[in-house]
């Protein structure tokens, strides 16, 4: 490699390197933030209250319909928990969520999400006059949450912007839209993916205790005990309750104390819709790692320095977001001596002919890049388990970046190792990150489940008007509980 890029490269490695001192550093104050969200004055991580209180015994019955709202894809699900235990049937439909719904307005939101479900039905029941079906909608969003039917959005992420939706409580709209297609659909739960992650992979795994999402975004959720969240004190609940909180931890450091942004970092965040937020989401969640990949790329071109694929058109290289976390995984996926496939991406995609040099440098970028999002990931875990004095857990994630990056996770498992001095006796690890049942569907579905559970047994706390989302009991006998 030509003496200039190499001292590019070099500088590329102290900017995305993130030692171990560092890494315990990370999990110390990240500790203590999460803390602080607990607390009445709160702090940059929301922890919200999830109002989902209880784990699944695996004995859940009922068909249940979920939908989930991505970054991406909407996905609608029918969910049937059979009396098997630990078992589920699901079908499914995805639909595109087009990209000028994303700056359009909430009633553009909520009609297509109603036609969507509209269709799902129709094609999955024709001609049937289907009685009221409990949803769980999982809305992947930062949103307060009074009830589980319930939610205020904090702010948009993964993208959105769209106007006059933030600030409101998302449900009646939705429920409009429903009303307005005849739709026999009542929403019984709302509830974030991670939160879903985590009872679903309970479902199947009762040594499960935080679910994750490592994917467009990034978050964690994870089972606290009442008595510690001094911000609901005023609600005099039992103190040994027991209360899934939404972590929504893309908002950590805000403050901008510890996490060891790069100037690209710096770029990401002034030009998002939302600069100074969610700090560490930009660092780490698919969305942006591409984006970093593409800016630093185009920065070499234009440093005299370095000169990358000197006298070439990088036209496309200067789309914002045109490259995104799959190219990461397509070029770390490259084995081959010669990188034949990464030449081939920088051919076919960007238009350019890049030198062996340059394909080492690239191919040694997106590796730096991948591996500190999956390093200051493990931190958030290792806080967890620290604030939580748990010794061994079960991790359930899922996610693009857990699930399709070649090397996320097993990087992932070595950063843990390094923060908890774990030695080379200890295996299997204490804390196993291994991938999640389907947080998003099944899991929507059984919050759903429990939430029906609870309040047919008299547990009417977290739901609002409880008596709407009653199902298999006589009017009577639903009063006299209410009451």
């Amino acid at each position: 490699m030509p003496h200039e890029l190499r001292a590019q490269l070099e500088r590329l490695e102290e900017l995305f390197t993130v030692p171990t001192d560092l890494l315990k550093r990370i999990t110390a104050h990240f500790q203590s933030e999460l803390t602080k969200g607990l607390s009445v004055e709160g702090g940059s991580i929301p922890m919200v209250p999830s109002w989902c209180m209880s784990f699944p015994t695996g004995h859940e019955t009922g068909v249940f319909l979920a939908i989930d709202m991505g970054g991406t894809n909407l996905r609608v699900c029918e969910i049937t928990l059979p009396e098997a235990k630990g078992e589920f049937e699901i079908v499914q439909s995805k639909y595109r969520m087009p990209e000028e719904l994303k700056t359009g307005t909430g009633e553009e939101l909520w009609a297509y999400i109603g036609d969507c479900l509209k269709s799902f039905i129709e094609e999955q029941h024709p001609g049937e006059m289907l009685e009221k079906l409990p949803l769980g909608f999982t809305f992947s969003y930062p949103a307060t949450q009074e009830y589980i039917n319930h939610g205020v959005l904090q702010r948009w992420t993964k993208g959105f912007d769209i106007k006059g939706v933030e600030g409101t409580d998302v449900i009646p709209p939705f429920e409009a839209a429903l009303e307005e297609r005849g739709l026999p659909i009542k929403p019984t739960a709302l509830i974030n993916d991670t939160v879903g992650t985590l009872i679903a992979s309970a479902y199947t795994n009762d040594q499960v205790r935080i679910g994750c999402i490592f994917g467009t975004g990034c978050n964690a959720a994870y089972m606290e005990r009442c008595g510690s969240i001094p911000k609901l004190a005023h609600l005099n609940l039992d103190p040994d309750l027991p209360m899934a909180i939404n972590c929504e931890w893309g908002a950590f450091d805000n403050e901008r104390v510890i996490l060891p942004r790069t100037p690209y970092d710096v770029i990401i965040d002034k030009d998002s819709p939302r600069p100074g937020q969610q700090t560490f989401e930009k660092m780490v969640a698919g969305l942006y790692l591409g984006e970093l990949f593409r800016l630093v790329l185009l920065d070499l071109h234009e440093n005299p320095d370095a000169e990358l694929f000197k006298g070439q058109d990088v036209g496309r290289l200067r789309k914002a977001y045109s490259l995104d976390s799959s190219v990461i995984s397509a070029i770390e996926e490259d084995t081959t001596d010669d990188l034949a496939e990464v030449a081939a991406f920088f051919t076919t995609t960007l238009n350019l002919t890049a030198s062996p040099a340059e394909l080492e440098l690239a191919r040694r970028l997106a590796e730096l890049i991948s591996t500190r999002s999956a390093r200051l990931s493990a931190c958030g875990v290792a806080a967890i388990c620290n604030k939580m004095e748990w010794k061994t857990c079960a991790v359930g994630a899922d996610g693009s970046l857990f699930g399709m990056h070649p090397y996320f996770r097993t990087r992932l498992a070595q950063a843990l190792r390094e923060i908890f001095g774990w030695g080379v006796g200890d295996v299997p690890d204490p804390v196993m990150v291994r991938a999640a049942e389907d947080g998003s569907g099944v899991g929507a579905a059984l919050i759903a489940a429990l939430t029906l559970k609870r309040v047919e047994e008299g547990i009417t706390v977290g739901v609002r008007n409880p008596e709407s989302i009653y199902r298999g009991t006589k009017d009577e006998e639903r009063d006299e509980r209410v009451e």
